[in-house]
């Protein structure tokens, strides 16, 4: 149990059930703790330890050395905080006195904020929306997770739609071991947070790079507060998040639009899918994220791009051709965007966008 990080985060206890939920909760926050025996052990790691957590009979110990104030000291207690232990939280200089379980959302967001910041700075959210059921949203939003995974760049394929049959089917990670939504546990509520670290070593990945957080068949899909815990999770780890939304703006559908740093509506050039996307794009349009168009041929009617963009009075991204071939590589498993054609020009045009609209946020 010893950090190998500048900020390890050290622990002080001789309970051992309150060190067993310290663990988990580390565990999920995707850092490693230094368990210390004794006081004279906090004394040489107080200045470097990115977080102190203490017990109540810890803080008893160390308050007598008066190691001097410093951010990131917490008193742990299990079930109610005795009265004793707001003295000693004041004798340590502790910041916070947490109760687990009730407190363990406030401990693991700590915790994972011990972490080291990426060098390639914060990930980057994309979501991809459907204008009309079969739109092929689905499709793009595997094949934009795939490129982006052959350019060497860790990606995390969240499936946001419980009607969409399982992601996972298209990711080819149908066969994989590892957790979908309905076995994925984030604390009280659904929400709070969890370490992209943890996510990768529990959710099936076909090479390495690409994760995938998949609905189960059967599922009613992700709450609100755990798709956008999931998504901050990939984003702290410098990672580029891909999101498949449904077309209904649900609770959730919403809240992942509002985490998100682009929003792609895909709509086929026909003028039914120009009606119905219509209502899909409305409740997007005013959340105040931008809002990109990808359209996607045949046109049996000679609908091109920019008609269908200005139908909808939406910024057209790119138009896409058909696949050649696409249904039946999609029966035969194989992943969507990997292989040149209509569809990784559609997924290039989509990473290219969400580089553009990530900079410019960060250079206002």
């Amino acid at each position: 149990m010893t950090g190998t990080g500048a900020r390890r985060v050290v622990v002080m206890t001789d309970d051992e059930d309150l060190l067993d939920e310290v663990v988990r909760l580390a565990a999920a926050a995707g850092v490693e703790l230094e368990r210390v025996p004794d006081a004279a052990g906090v004394r040489r790691r107080w200045h470097s330890a990115g977080l102190v957590l203490l017990d109540e009979a810890a803080a008893r110990a160390v308050g007598p050395l008066r190691l001097g104030r410093r951010d990131g000291v917490v008193l742990l207690c299990r079930d109610e905080p005795p009265g004793t232990i707001w003295e000693r939280a004041v004798g340590v200089g502790a910041e916070h006195v947490v109760s687990l379980p009730e407190g363990e959302d406030w401990l693991v967001g700590a915790l994972a904020d011990t972490g080291p910041a990426p060098e390639s700075g914060p990930g980057r959210v994309v979501a991809v929306v459907g204008g009309r059921g079969g739109a092929g949203a689905s499709v793009l939003a595997v094949a934009v997770a795939a490129r982006a995974g052959s350019r060497g760049t860790r990606v995390l394929l969240v499936d946001c739609d419980p009607l969409g049959g399982g992601l996972d089917l298209v990711a080819g990670a149908e066969e994989l071991e590892g957790l979908r939504w309905g076995g994925l546990a984030l604390g009280h509520g659904g929400g709070g947070r969890v370490a992209a670290a943890s996510l990768h070593e529990a959710l099936p990945s076909p090479d390495g790079l690409l994760t995938v957080l998949s609905c189960d068949r059967g599922g009613a899909g992700p709450e609100p507060g755990a798709a956008v815990a999931v998504i901050e999770a990939g984003r702290r780890a410098g990672e580029i998040v891909v999101c498949d939304l449904p077309r209904h703006p649900t609770d959730t559908a919403l809240a992942v639009a509002d985490a998100a740093d682009l929003v792609v509506l895909l709509v086929p050039a026909e003028v039914r899918a120009v009606a119905a996307a219509t209502r899909v794009a409305e409740p997007l349009a005013h959340r105040g994220v931008p809002l990109r168009l990808v359209v996607r041929g045949p046109a049996p009617g000679g609908l091109d791009g920019e008609d269908v963009a200005h139908a909808l009075g939406i910024d057209l991204l790119v138009s896409v051709a058909p696949e050649p071939g696409l249904a039946a590589a999609l029966d035969r498993g194989r992943v969507p965007g990997l292989r040149r054609g209509p569809l990784q020009d559609a997924a290039v045009a989509v990473l290219d966008a969400l580089e553009a609209v990530t900079e410019r946020g960060r250079a206002a």
